[in-house]
């Protein structure tokens, strides 16, 4: 068995040496770390090197994440019972990490095992903000067990698995979806692959500094998520992500219902507190705040406040109409680079 660590990495000089040194910290060896540089201007490639890394260039991809890996995996040699760790080169996991992923993957019909992904240090509301959406999506997985994507932050992936979805798709990831790692789950899944997400596998990842660069990032989310469905069709696997552009759909129009009707009720005079709909409210508050209890004092003031997430949520809606309007103009959608310390 051998566990290969395949980072790609676009002008990544800033992160990609603090990636490569968490592999090294890992408390099972990784045999092997290859880092892909995909058309970069900087110096990530000395920086890889710098850190221990072996190293590798894309040569004309014009597919970005996905094209990049496709390459780097078509060039190893590993055979079964290998597997491929992949992450990104912004990304730092816990010294545990693949320790706690081969457990897992001990199960045969286990074909990957994911991140549970999450900010350090936010600074600012915007990234506070982020940081509690990612405290509660890992809140989620640890209490429910289910894993809905297999992140790209980071996941170890078995070689069978992925060979398996090369010879049903002619590529191991799909060149023509934005959001690579979201599509990767469902044709493991379709295939027959269960996907697992342990919250002991921690990943700390960068979060969007700005408010343009969030919108940009959840809009290409939401559409890969629209663009995944719609090529993989409605069947058994696939129906939990229709419900929940369904989902995403009804409570757009929900929150947009809300507002309307409470201006208009501001504005004639006619608003009023009504019991029942403030005790709703308040199971509300309570759900938010119980989520991130253990995030400290500050996230449960966050959260009983409800103004400062409920504006982040509309930033969030937003991204989701644009996203479906690009959809709706079959617009493949863009990937925006955030440059370290911006």
């Amino acid at each position: 068995m051998s566990v290969v660590a395949v980072i790609p990495a676009h002008n990544e000089e800033a992160s990609v040496g603090r990636t490569v040194r968490s592999l090294r910290a890992q408390t099972i060896k990784v045999n092997r770390v290859l880092v892909v540089s995909d058309n970069s201007t900087d110096r990530t490639v000395v920086a890889a090197r710098k850190a221990g890394a072996g190293t590798m260039v894309t040569r004309g991809n014009t597919h970005r994440k996905a094209g990049a890996l496709n390459q780097a995996l078509a060039a190893l040699h590993l055979a079964p019972g290998d597997f491929v760790l992949v992450m990104d080169a912004d990304t730092e996991l816990v010294p545990t990490f693949v320790a706690r992923a081969l457990e897992d993957l001990r199960d045969p019909r286990v074909g990957a095992v994911g991140a549970v992904f999450r900010g350090e240090h936010p600074r600012g509301y915007l990234q506070f903000m982020q940081h509690l959406e990612w405290a509660r999506y890992a809140e989620q997985i640890a209490r429910t067990g289910k894993t809905f994507v297999l992140s790209g932050t980071a996941a170890l992936i078995r070689w069978e698995a992925l060979v398996s979805v090369r010879e049903a798709r002619g590529h191991f990831y799909d060149p023509h979806s934005i959001t690579e790692d979201s599509r990767l789950t469902l044709d493991l899944k379709q295939l027959g692959w269960r996907v697992t997400s342990p919250v002991e596998c921690r990943a700390t990842t960068e979060m969007m500094p700005t408010l343009r660069l969030l919108f940009l990032q959840r809009r290409r989310w939401y559409l890969g998520a629209l663009q995944n469905v719609t090529a993989c069709g409605l069947n058994r696997v696939t129906a939990p992500y229709w419900g929940q552009q369904v989902m995403l759909t009804v409570s757009v129009a929900l929150m947009a219902t809300y507002l309307v009707l409470t201006t208009i009720a501001l504005v004639t005079g006619s608003f009023r507190v009504d019991p029942f709909w403030l005790s709703v409210g308040l199971v509300f508050v309570l759900e938010r705040v119980v989520t991130v209890w253990d995030e400290g004092w500050k996230a449960r003031l966050t959260a009983v406040v409800v103004l400062f997430e409920l504006t982040y949520a509309l930033v969030l809606q937003a991204a989701f109409v644009a996203a479906v309007v690009q959809h709706a103009r079959r617009q493949e959608g863009t990937w925006h680079h955030v440059t370290q310390g911006a």
